[in-house]
């Protein structure tokens, strides 16, 4: 505390510092990156799980009805977690939050749709290697929409990353499928979502935005495909959803947790340990393996995306 009536005592430079508390100091950071990386690691996997959960059960239960017994549990905790913010604000007072939360509305809904439906039909490896493109997309978005800055360092990683989307879809040729354009439009469509929810004003609750995303696509499972009808699930199909609803609750609280720990330029990039997770998980369940160059689309939309972060993460870092 400064002493009242005398002058503030300046900071000791770093040199003075004993060497005790240089490595105390240092050991601190090192623990909490390290524990934000595990969370998002945690966060990656769980995410994953779901995705996997969701693909098996809807290999037997219509997509829809999966996606409303899934729906209707996670608004339920969403709505039970946007109670201790304070509760659900069922009709924003700003005309401009109310049209942003109309429009992130319609394309989680769409995005949802889109995604999953392809998820049926992709390899667990090949929709993730996708959706890696997400960071590198919202990075050129944010430049168009908000005017963000971009040198030419992190225009050529996006690029490169897209380069490597291109070399993952192989438009004109036998291995291309109108399924990996799906899985992109998904894509796109949550750059939509999340430019409007960056257009919020800050009156806009976070609990209450992820309540209305969680209720809308819930609303919409009717519209989403149901071969056969819906039907009361079996005893595998209802354990497999419960663990989707757990996986993703999981992954909402972790991802959360993970970015509120360490340093962002250092946790962020195990976002793509997502990748791994994906061609583990389609090996050990459904038996699937990524070709060759899906391996190397994926390595430069990764490798771009892992540079656009420490990038970011170097411009903003404060001077010494």
């Amino acid at each position: 505390m400064r002493t009242p009536f005398l002058p503030a005592t300046p900071l000791a430079p770093r040199s003075s510092m004993s060497r005790a508390a240089r490595v105390q100091r240092a050991e601190s950071t090192s623990a909490e990156n390290l524990r934000g990386a595990g969370l998002m690691v945690l966060s990656m996997a769980a995410f994953l799980c779901n995705d996997a959960a969701i693909k098996y059960v809807t290999q037997t239960l219509p997509l829809g009805q999966a996606v409303a017994l899934r729906g209707i549990a996670v608004t339920a905790m969403l709505w039970l977690l946007a109670r201790r913010d304070g509760g659900v604000v069922w009709r924003p007072a700003a005309p401009r939050d109310r049209a942003l939360l109309a429009l992130r509305c319609a394309a989680e809904i769409a995005s949802t749709l889109l995604y999953l439906t392809a998820l049926q039909h992709l390899a667990l490896g090949d929709i993730s290697s996708i959706t890696q493109s997400l960071p590198l997309l919202m990075m050129l978005a944010a430049a168009l929409v908000f005017r963000e800055r971009l040198g030419w360092r992190r225009l050529t990683a996006v690029g490169v990353g897209l380069a490597g989307v291109l070399i993952i879809l192989r438009p004109g040729t036998s291995a291309f499928t109108a399924w990996s354009l799906v899985a992109l439009a998904s894509v796109l469509l949550i750059v939509v979502r999340d430019m409007a929810t960056r257009g919020f004003t800050p009156a806009m609750r976070s609990g209450t935005i992820a309540f209305y995303a969680a209720l809308s696509v819930t609303l919409a499972a009717p519209l989403m495909p149901a071969d056969g009808g819906w039907r009361w699930p079996t005893g595998a199909e209802t354990a497999g959803v419960g663990l989707a609803v757990t996986f993703l609750t999981v992954g909402y609280l972790t991802a959360v947790a993970a970015m509120r720990v360490g340093d962002v330029g250092f946790v962020s990039p195990f976002r793509y340990t997502s990748l791994v997770w994906a061609i583990a998980l389609g090996m050990i369940v459904f038996g699937e393996w990524p070709d060759r160059l899906t391996w190397i689309g994926a390595a430069l939309v990764v490798g771009a995306g892992i540079y656009s972060i420490l990038r970011e993460a170097r411009l903003h870092r404060p001077r010494p």
